[in-house]
């Protein structure tokens, strides 16, 4: 019995389930995957930018053997979208770290490259085939907005991306990222305090406080700085 090959540069059918999709993204393969472990399937999507000159630069890595790396899809700074993997797959992106406490995030999420360097902003065209791609992947796999993070999220320290120039704002307004807290910010500055709110908003890695101030801001006050103040605590505070 024949069956259809999918070939490098065809659209690629939604991976669960399969519909008609006028927008479906560009078929690339990436031979850097593997199975889900512990039966695991996937409740985060994580973020990424690929640090990279151009998007052509990002796809040539994310499918060369030698480097061991991977995501599920790739979108272009002119929106262009490819996927590199069935979403069922494991794909080798996120590597150490963890978030609400839960490790091999790999075997846990979707991870998606944004063709960005990392120092100047996400274009309009990249930002909206983003959203729509959220959308789909979340009513899939039944993933609420607070699964979606950054890689920086998890590996706080090791990892910065996708950066301060991200616009998490955009995406917590159109219910594709858990809100940030309101709460009141005076209250005694108190580290101890500060960690525990991170820890239970999902910051959870074994990190220093320098560190985990660090992440925090990257999230939610990119452009905070100086040692931890009052208003590093809003964004962490539940909404009334």
């Amino acid at each position: 019995m024949e069956t259809d090959t999918l070939v490098a540069g065809t659209p690629v059918p939604s991976a669960v389930p399969s519909t008609t999709d006028a927008l479906a993204p560009i078929w690339h393969p990436s031979p850097n995957f593997g199975p889900r472990r512990d039966g695991l399937k996937p409740s985060l999507i994580v973020l990424h930018y690929t640090a990279m000159n151009s998007a052509q630069e990002a796809l040539d890595r994310l499918c060369d053997p030698v480097h061991e790396v991977s995501a599920h899809y790739l979108i272009g700074n002119d929106g262009t979208l490819w996927q590199l993997l069935l979403e069922e797959d494991r794909a080798w992106h996120a590597g150490a770290g963890e978030w609400h406490g839960q490790s091999d995030i790999n075997s846990r999420s979707i991870g998606i490259e944004l063709d960005n360097t990392g120092k100047h902003p996400f274009s309009e065209r990249q930002m909206q085939r983003l959203e729509k791609l959220l959308d789909k992947i979340m009513h899939r796999w039944t993933i609420q907005p607070n699964g979606v993070i950054g890689h920086s999220d998890m590996a706080p320290g090791r990892k910065f991306d996708p950066g301060p120039r991200f616009d998490w704002l955009r995406l917590e307004r159109n219910a594709l990222a858990a809100p940030r807290g309101c709460g009141d910010c005076q209250q005694y500055v108190s580290q101890a305090r500060f960690r525990t709110l991170a820890q239970a908003a999902g910051f959870s890695a074994d990190i220093d406080d320098e560190t985990l101030l660090s992440a925090v801001r990257l999230r939610y006050r990119p452009w905070g700085a100086g040692p931890l103040q009052q208003a590093d605590f809003a964004p962490l505070t539940t909404q009334a």
